[in-house]
């Protein structure tokens, strides 16, 4: 049996600045590195949310969304996350201009490729969570469903016919879950 060794962040931030990489993106997932590779579908997924919550964010002041953003945790030497969409509470942080976020988001939003197991996805909601994310949205195109974790919460699981409330994290925002997702 091998044992992989896994990638710290450093290596991880060598690795990526190599130019043999083009525009691919990757992500550190507990010290694996991991390819993105949206499809159409995940595109207009993630533009359907991202532009409702940029516009309940821009109505009300709440902070800053946005998509495909470099997370990190100082303290994590393995993790270097890239939720699909991203909310982060307040704006009087500087936007960063090079490099992760040396913080988690406050909402995580991760839409599943075709290629991710439901395992993989619900241990992402995990992560965030147990790393001080008020809220987590997983949504999975195939069977057109979005579930919602929080802490010290159960799991909602949304079809069609719900709405995917913000609240507590974004009072009055809500989004048909049927909306979400292309027809």
């Amino acid at each position: 049996m091998v044992t992989q060794q896994k990638v710290t962040v450093d290596e991880f931030e060598a690795f990526i600045q190599r130019d043999e990489h083009g525009d691919r993106r990757f992500e550190l997932i507990d010290g694996e590195i991991v390819e993105k590779l949206p499809t159409q579908e995940h595109g207009i997924i993630v533009l359907e949310i991202g532009s409702r919550l940029l516009l309940y964010v821009k109505t009300n002041t709440a902070g800053r969304v946005s998509v495909e953003t470099r997370h990190r945790q100082p303290q994590d030497p393995f993790n270097d996350r890239i939720p699909d969409i991203a909310y982060v509470k307040g704006t009087d942080e500087a936007i960063v201009r090079k490099g992760p976020m040396q913080r988690l988001p406050d909402l995580a939003v991760e839409v599943k490729y075709p290629d991710d197991t439901h395992s993989a996805m619900r241990e992402k909601a995990a992560y965030y969570l147990e790393n001080g994310v008020s809220m987590v949205w997983l949504v999975y195109p195939e069977k057109k469903i979005v579930e919602i974790y929080q802490p010290d919460a159960d799991i909602q699981i949304l079809t069609a016919g719900d709405m995917v409330s913000g609240a507590p994290l974004l009072p009055s925002f809500t989004l048909p879950v049927a909306d979400i997702f292309p027809g």
